[in-house]
């Protein structure tokens, strides 16, 4: 069964759900700023484990002392879905062990 597209309306709703997310055009996009590189690449790791147990994937970007995520739901022909927010979500569970901010 296909994941159905959020309207603008619910994506504005659950964004104000997750302080630090925001819309960039047809995804979900997030940069957390980490204590240094090693931080931020135990992050990016933490996230893969995530996004494997989730099934659903994001861009994901390793800087020196940062992280990047952008997703959206290929499904769903590109769109956001709740999927994305439940990605989202649990990175921002994650996030502070690593020493996100």
């Amino acid at each position: 069964m296909p994941t159905e597209p959020l309207s603008q309306k619910e994506i504005e709703d659950r964004l104000r759900e997750l302080p630090g997310w925001s819309q960039e055009g047809d995804r979900i996009a997030r940069t957390y700023r980490l204590p240094g590189h090693v931080a931020a690449a135990a992050l990016v790791v933490h996230v893969a484990a995530i996004q494997q147990e989730l099934d659903h994937h994001s861009e994901l970007t390793l800087g020196y002392d940062t992280v990047g995520l952008t997703v959206n739901t290929h499904d769903a022909g590109g769109a956001i879905t709740a999927r994305d927010f439940d990605l989202a979500a649990r990175v921002e569970a994650a996030a502070p062990a690593h020493g996100a901010g």
